[in-house]
């Protein structure tokens, strides 16, 4: 397992919001990822992170799921290809962590939001993308993330009571979105008090 995120007492308000996109086990809410990503750049944050996209509307094949770097568009395959009659998935951890390693060169620009496709069975199991979100933390980035149901007890259990949980309404994830503000735009207002 792993453990949660801790902040130091003093730095608490200084903590930026954690967002988990909270959806139904195997419905995964692409149409409010897609709201975060496409209100967030109406607004003007600057991005970081990964969309989840499905390749084939085909039950046999669900595991084909690339993820887009939001930064450079680049497009990455994160499950093996196990070939036909196989069954299950099969998380390509390589290919994950190449996109883990990309997302972070990202967030070396200090972006205003990190979007991250989901917290699953990886990152309950103390793996996958949690260093990315704990880096974004630690450079005060806000972090939104698609979190399954089955799954939910973990995330609460690492994010604790810096999270805040929505639901996978489009209109409420842009709602979300539109009450952040662009760092630069907090920075000088911080600095204007």
């Amino acid at each position: 397992m792993f453990a949660g995120l801790s902040v130091p007492d003093s730095d608490v308000a200084a903590v930026p919001l954690v967002a988990a996109i909270v959806y139904a086990d195997r419905v995964y809410p692409k149409e409010a990822v897609e709201a975060v990503v496409a209100q967030c750049r109406a607004s003007g944050l600057a991005l970081a992170g990964v969309l989840q996209h499905h390749v084939s509307d085909k039950p046999e094949r669900r595991c084909d799921i690339v993820l887009e770097d939001l930064s450079c568009g680049t497009r990455t395959s994160i499950y093996e290809d196990r070939g036909q009659g196989a069954s299950g998935c099969k998380l390509d951890e390589i290919a994950l962590t190449d996109v883990a390693c990309r997302v972070e060169r990202h967030l070396q620009s200090d972006p205003d939001v990190l979007v991250l496709n989901k917290f699953g069975k990886a990152e309950s199991l103390g793996g996958g993308l949690l260093d990315l979100i704990a880096g974004a933390i630690n450079r005060q980035v806000t972090v939104v993330i698609a979190v399954p149901q089955s799954h939910l007890a973990a995330w609460r259990v690492f994010a604790g009571d810096f999270a805040r949980e929505l639901s996978p309404d489009p209109d409420a994830v842009r709602a979300f979105v539109r009450a952040l503000a662009p760092r630069s735009t907090a920075a000088s207002g911080a600095a204007s008090d």
